[in-house]
């Protein structure tokens, strides 16, 4: 029997909660389907700085490092706020992406037909939505040094983050992104400021030079990434692959994701490079939302983007590609016959908490399983 390594860290806030419903499918997976998943579980984030003094440990670091893939839930909180800066939440998460060195961030705006109408924009502009963009994870301004504030003198302070790509990092990301497009609507479009940036306009060389050489197949464009915000809440559906680095994929996949109507629909997966041997890439699974303190340990919180984003470990990590689509059609199936959580309930609708839709879900791939 195949022998599948998973690691979870649910963190804080609702990710223990959605996390839990993931256990129940992957409890199911393995005793219905004799599908090998070994789990082991360990701290990130607060209740990780709670127990180590850490994000996360020296210790649990070795057991991510160790696993076929990560699935994380989400971190921080008003509790953690004091926390030095090296050791708060967000520093577990970043390390984790470094250390394990994910450059690749895929994340998905995908709206079902039953939630058209919780989008922000006219159902028309939404309905059938299917983006995906890539954002670079392990450069750029989040990363690059100096990074520091200094005092000049005169009370007065100088804050300096640094923007820094090489040629290699705009390569493989690239890569993937005309990777991904071949295996959808064949078109990508590329995100940066040239105009302003010098970083822009090495990104645009270079993934230029990239797509002549080894994808000419694929469509690609280019655009400004300002220009880019714009014309995804104007005309979301003219996009398929979004490429673009860490800073502006930071801000536009979170547009992409409202476009959605919830924050707490959507999945993501963090992708390294596949290993000279094996193939096999270190891959980490993670909702888009965030750990939500103010509903956290109420049995209210959305678990489907932890349920997809597990549907993208399968697809990603394990080539369970029919697993994988069984489990996203149950998400949307559900969804169909009318049962919401709070964050995306509408009239007619029935509201249910965390644990009743993991089980409606769970459900139903069990009948499409069958």
């Amino acid at each position: 029997m195949t022998v599948r390594n998973l690691f979870l860290l649910p963190g804080d806030g609702i990710g223990p909660e959605t996390m839990g419903e993931v256990r129940k499918i992957i409890a199911y997976m393995n005793e219905a389907k004799d599908a090998g998943f070994v789990t082991d579980e360990g701290l990130v984030g607060g209740s990780a700085y709670d127990a180590h003094g850490a994000a996360i440990s020296d210790a649990d670091m070795e057991k991510a490092m160790a696993a076929d893939a990560v699935l994380f839930g989400a971190v921080g909180g008003p509790k953690w706020d004091a926390v030095p800066y090296e050791v708060r939440p967000e520093a577990g998460l970043l390390r984790l992406r470094k250390d394990l060195k994910l450059f690749a961030n895929l994340r998905p705006a995908i709206c079902y037909p039953a939630l058209a109408s919780a989008s922000s924009l006219k159902p028309e502009l939404v309905e059938g939505l299917d983006i995906l963009i890539i954002r670079e994870l392990t450069g750029g301004v989040y990363f690059g040094e100096p990074k520091e504030i200094v005092d000049i003198g005169n009370g007065q302070k100088r804050a300096i983050d640094t923007q820094v790509y090489d040629t290699y990092e705009i390569e493989r990301i690239g890569g993937v992104a005309f990777e991904m497009a071949r295996t959808r609507s064949n078109r990508v479009c590329s995100m940066e400021k040239r105009n302003v940036m010098k970083s822009g306009v090495l990104w645009n060389q270079v993934i230029t030079a990239t797509h002549k050489e080894k994808y000419s197949d694929v469509q690609l464009e280019h655009m400004l990434a300002d220009a880019g915000g714009m014309q995804l809440v104007r005309q979301p559906k003219q996009f398929d692959v979004i490429v673009t680095d860490n800073l502006f994929g930071d801000m536009l996949s979170d547009v992409a994701a409202m476009l959605t109507g919830s924050l707490g629909m959507l999945p993501s997966a963090s992708l390294g490079a596949p290993n000279a041997l094996t193939g096999k890439r270190k891959a980490l699974y993670e909702p888009v939302h965030g750990s939500a303190p103010d509903i956290a340990g109420k049995g209210i919180a959305n678990p489907i983007a932890m349920i997809a984003s597990f549907a993208m470990c399968l697809r990603y990590s394990f080539g369970m590609v029919a697993e994988a689509d069984a489990l996203e059609k149950a998400i949307a199936n559900v969804l169909d016959s009318g049962i919401r959580t709070g964050d995306i309930m509408s009239a007619g609708s029935r509201q249910v908490g965390t644990a009743e839709m993991g089980d409606a879900i769970l459900a139903e791939f069990k009948a499409l399983s069958a």
